[in-house]
């Protein structure tokens, strides 16, 4: 018999499923460190928008928003809810359809 036979039939993904697959919710956040001193202060606040960019490019990716066109700043808002952070303003939102675009 071939091995390719003996092998498991792998779980469904997200791509394969059937129906949606629902967003698992972060089990632990990530142990908090503290940034470098001495940065211009838009150094900080670019680093933590670009943070929340991609925190939020994330979760859209997992519950099934694939292209940048789909995500409206509506839904990105609304992700941005179900993952617990706060609302992204509108440059927020433009730079996770960037990560988005950037990532193909």
């Amino acid at each position: 018999m071939p091995a390719a036979a003996l092998k498991p039939k792998p779980l469904p993904t997200q791509s394969t499923a059937k129906r949606p697959v629902l967003l698992d919710l972060p089990y632990d956040p990530v142990e908090k460190r503290p940034l470098p001193a001495g940065r211009p202060r838009e150094w900080y606040v670019s680093h933590n928008r670009r943070l929340k960019a991609m925190r939020l490019a994330i979760a859209l990716l997992d519950s099934g928003v694939y292209l940048p066109n789909q995500a409206r700043n509506e839904r990105i808002r609304s992700a941005a809810q179900t993952i617990g952070v706060h609302p992204p303003s509108d440059t927020t939102c433009h730079m996770v359809r960037a990560l988005m675009r950037y990532s193909r």
